[in-house]
């Protein structure tokens, strides 16, 4: 078979790599000259997830896979027919596309200003419009939004079908309802179900009926009578209760401050197997507690910062004494040194350049409250002039940067006043020194540093700080061999690192940048990309000043949440932008990953082969987290996407570090694909929301990174701790509720519909409703409405008993409370039940047939009434006013209501007699009806109970 390998010569360099990939005998090793053509070809016929057998021993994981097979190509007619005009068509394509897309040339043009009629051609209108839709397009966007889902298609063919006069069977407002809202994808697969059982049972019934007469009139008619199968009031009772069980999170006192805004989704979170969080600001408090400062050869803690102070005051002591004797400054005197030869700075120097760069490389503003008063102005000036520190706040975008300059102010060095061109500190001995801004080059999520050049106003000299991620410094600063190895140390003590380096620049250096940089900003092509390259010439071999360490507090109660998140059976990912080593420790700081797992580091990788060994190296692991990188997880999903998140989703935990936005969408996005579960998102920042917008539920937290991810999500809290709350209880609660309601109502709809079927069957297979009218409204609404909604007042478990045993949230998610199992049982009752109360009417009522309606209408509503009473677990006191005060509205309307309860109404001449309901044998009889339809029900949940308890029955005994 290598006869048949295309090989080519190849470099040196790519020798060493070449011998993984092609499995060579010992003896021809040592020519290495040549390789497979494509590499990636290779990979692609070895298995990725191999089996046990092939770890067994210790050589690389490619010497055991097989070798690549090349096939022979196919030419000819041979080829075309084997794809071969897949590839054509393909082609095709490709080239209209390019053909359609193809960028008009751009040309010069004069434009006149002020005097149109010079134009010579016509152009475009200089207007930006950033609008989605317009009139032709935003309506019929709309129509399918709604009647995309067939539930809503349904009522609208039905409602239209009332339009035709051979096909009107009752009145237009029984099929008129408010189409609102999305289904959820269960129901719509239910009433799927429905609609071909509403079918057959049309053509049974015309079939029956012996296709006599216009068959497909009838067919129509009786699609139209059954239509209560598939209740219109389904929707509408589930979006009141969606509505209710927002109001009811909202009003939790448990959870204060919890606004949910979306009615759509509250049973979602009762379903949830993934849950990808944010770290700083979720997880932690985002408020930053300066903890170390490390120059290289000495480190500072919260116990030595007396240390630095000393250093700080005996430095600006003598710098003070020294300016007041000689007149000058030390400063100049460091410059002089500075052409001499290098000599090693002292601790205290080193310290004193260290704590000024901090001070100064910042976008921190002080910002000082005036005390109330008539002369609010004056006093305002007096506090501003006089920098007091009682009334002095920071203001900056980062908590990390006020951090900073609240150490820099512990330590004697504070920042009082600041403006566009200047900032103002003060030293311990109360002498104010002024720096004027000459440029800021701002923090970008790109660069991920910031730096500003600054000229002291005392000397004169002009110096670029700089301070950002080590990732990003490590390149820019002198060389040194600390810097790698401290930001690891910080790291795994859960600390946020900063570089900070300063340059030193001349007179005749700075005019050379800003005549360059301004020449760059001004530029009309590639500005941006010519701006970044000024700024780069600057950032070259630049003085190592020292490393801050800064520690973000976890939240209140996150420990415990995460546990019982955790034993709920939920999955939870971590996606952060914070470093390999600081995700890795809050991880284990915060109990995302539990203390008996162990944790499997993914190595760097940025090539396919490289994945490729790595992945295989995973899936030796055993229920282990997994920390990996978005550099290593990009490469990952490129090749083997379906690979990874199957070997992911096996993992307890997963920590996704140096994430951006976009990867965290990405991330939510494949889950929801690979996976087919629920998955949530949690965050607090803006660049939170792409990722809270992608999950199948968002939640927002309000924190100090502004309320863009609050805006922006599903739910709204205030605390990371509010989740279990929200998850256990209220989502139990919003499932199972929503489960039990959206059951019933089809039930409802189901009973009368196979009344209807043996009321026809009676009458020789006639089209012709059972019951009109208002009492088909009311059937719906007044009579039944109040007790069938009661049951979003219902629950299973208390809150207690669902918050002490998180383990009881599993079952929610395997989805058993609204199935096909759980749906078939109810179909069968409804059948039961709607054979019982017609053939029971008919049989009990021989001699008064012309009542029939009002005794069957009457035991229907009964026993309505008693399913409720069946189907709840915990009463609650509106459930039983619910109850009363619609058998009361019944008994009511039976006086005005008379004429609709005679069969066919006023046609058949027969009306409700109100004595004839008054008498004993009316009253027994519909009691039997009734008993015989509901008894049995009640026996089978008693055994069923008694045999085959639910498991938080076992825990509530």
């Amino acid at each position: 078979m290598a006869d048949h390998i295309p090989l080519h010569p190849v470099p040196r360099s790519t020798q060493r790599r070449a011998a993984y990939y092609t499995s060579v005998p010992a003896a021809q090793r040592h020519n290495r000259r040549y390789q497979v053509e494509d590499e990636s070809s290779l990979l692609d016929e070895m298995p990725l997830m191999m089996s046990e057998e092939g770890f067994e021993n210790d050589e690389s994981d490619y010497h055991t896979l097989p070798r690549a097979r090349v096939s022979h190509r196919k030419t000819g007619l041979e080829w075309f027919i084997c794809g071969g005009w897949k590839f054509l068509c393909a082609s095709c394509c490709d080239w209209l596309i390019n053909i359609c897309r193809r960028k008009k040339e751009l040309k010069a043009r004069t434009v006149w200003l002020g005097c149109p009629e010079k134009c010579e051609e016509k152009y475009p209108r200089n207007a930006i419009k950033n609008q989605k839709y317009n009139i032709f397009t935003f309506i019929p966007g709309v129509l399918y939004e709604q009647f995309k889902f067939f539930l809503n298609l349904y009522f609208l063919i039905v409602s239209c079908s009332q339009f035709v006069p051979a096909l009107k069977i009752g009145y237009l407002y029984t099929y008129w309802a408010p189409l609102v809202g999305l289904l959820d994808l269960e129901l719509n697969q239910l009433t799927k179900a429905l609609f071909l059982a509403l079918v057959a049972l049309s053509i049974v019934m015309v079939t029956l009926q012996g296709f006599v007469g216009p068959w497909y009139r009838n067919l129509f008619r009786f699609l139209l009578l059954f239509s209560y199968i598939i209740p219109i009031s389904l929707r509408v009772n589930l979006d009141m209760g969606k509505a209710a069980y927002g109001w009811m999170i909202m009003k939790d006192d448990n959870i204060p401050g919890t606004v949910v805004r979306t009615s759509t989704i509250p049973e979602e979170l009762g379903r949830l197997v993934y849950l990808l969080t944010d770290k700083t600001g979720t997880l932690t408090q985002n408020e930053m507690i300066f903890k170390r400062l490390h120059l290289g050869t000495v480190s500072y803690g919260t116990d030595t910062m007396d240390e630095i102070q000393n250093h700080i005051i005996n430095s600006y002591s003598q710098m003070h004494s020294q300016s007041s004797g000689n007149s000058t400054s030390s400063t100049p005197s460091r410059k002089v040194q500075s052409s001499a030869p290098k000599v090693r700075k002292t601790v205290s120097s080193r310290i004193h350049e260290a704590v000024k760069a901090i001070a100064l490389c910042h976008n921190v503003t002080p910002v000082y409250e005036s005390h109330a008063g008539v002369t609010g102005e004056t006093e305002y000036a007096e506090v501003d002039q006089n920098f007091s520190d009682e009334n002095r706040t920071y203001q900056a975008s980062s908590p990390d940067e006020v951090a900073l300059v609240q150490w820099t102010e512990s330590v004697g060095l504070t920042l009082v006043n600041r403006d566009l061109t200047s900032m103002q500190l003060k030293t311990p001995g109360g002498q104010i020194l002024t720096y004027y801004i000459l440029q800021v080059f701002p923090f970008t999520s790109e660069s991920k540093r910031m730096g500003i050049i600054v000229r002291d106003e005392s000397t004169g000299e002009i110096t670029f700080y700089m301070k950002g991620a080590d990732v990003a410094m490590s390149t820019i600063v002198q060389y040194n061999d600390w810097l790698e190895e401290e930001c690891g140390n910080m790291a795994r003590e859960g600390l946020r690192t900063l570089v900070v380096a300063k340059k030193s620049l001349t007179e005749e250096q700075y005019q050379d940048f800003e005549n360059r940089y301004n020449q760059a900003k001004l530029s009309i092509h590639d500005r941006t990309l010519k701006v970044a390259a000024v700024v780069e010439s600057l950032e070259r071999e630049m003085e190592l000043l020292c490393l801050t360490g800064v520690e973000d507090q976890l939240q209140a109660d996150v420990r415990p949440t995460l546990e019982m998140l955790r034993n709920a059976g939920i999955k939870i990912w971590m996606l952060t932008g914070d470093k390999l080593e600081t995700a890795t420790c809050i991880a284990k700081s915060s109990h995302l990953v539990s203390r008996t797992q162990d944790i499997h580091i993914f190595r760097p990788v940025i090539s396919r082969g490289e994945a490729h060994l790595e992945l295989n190296a995973f899936r030796r692991k055993h229920d282990c987290a997994l920390v990996i990188s978005g550099d290593s997880l990009e490469v990952c999903l490129k090749y083997y996407e379906h690979e990874f998140v199957e070997l992911a989703c096996q993992c307890p935990a997963v920590v996704c570090c140096r994430c951006s936005p976009t990867q965290k969408a990405h991330i939510v996005k494949l889950l929801q694909h690979h996976t087919g579960k629920r998955t949530c998102a949690i965050g607090d920042g803006g660049n939170d929301v792409s990722m809270i917008q992608a999950a199948d539920c968002g939640i927002g937290i309000e924190g100090k990174e502004g309320k863009q991810a609050s805006l922006a999500a599903d739910f709204s809290i205030t605390q990371f701790k509010h989740i279990g709350r929200l998850l256990m209880v209220h989502g139990r609660n919003s499932y199972k509720r929503s489960a039990a309601l959206g059951q019933f109502v089809m039930h409802r709809g189901l009973i009368i519909s196979t009344m209807q079927a043996v009321f026809s069957s009676v009458f020789y297979f006639a089209s012709i409703p059972l019951y009109q009218g208002f009492l088909m409204v009311g059937y719906a609404t007044i009579y039944t409405m109040f007790p069938v909604f009661s049951l979003v007042l219902d629950q299973d478990v208390k809150p207690e008993m669902a918050l002490l045993y998180p383990e009881l949230y599993k079952d929610l998610t395997k989805g058993r409370s609204l199935s096909f199992k759980t749906f078939l049982i109810w179909v069968l009752i409804s059948i039961y039940q709607g054979g019982i109360l017609m053939y029971g009417a008919l049989l009990l009522f021989e001699s008064e047939f012309v009542h029939v309606v009002a005794i069957s209408f009457t035991a229907l509503i009964l026993t309505e009434l008693l399913m409720v009473a069946l189907t709840i677990r915990t009463w609650h006191w509106l459930m039983v006013v619910a109850e009363f005060f619609s058998l009361g509205c019944y008994v009511a309307s039976l006086a005005f209501l008379n004429e609709y309860f005679g069969i066919g109404r006023v046609s058949f001449g027969a009306f409700l007699d109100v004595a004839f309901i008054m008498t004993v044998t009316f009253l027994w009889k519909v009691s039997a009806i009734t008993v015989v339809s509901c008894l049995p029900l009640y026996i089978l949940k008693y055994l069923k109970r008694k045999f085959s308890p639910p498991s938080y029955s076992k825990l509530t005994s």
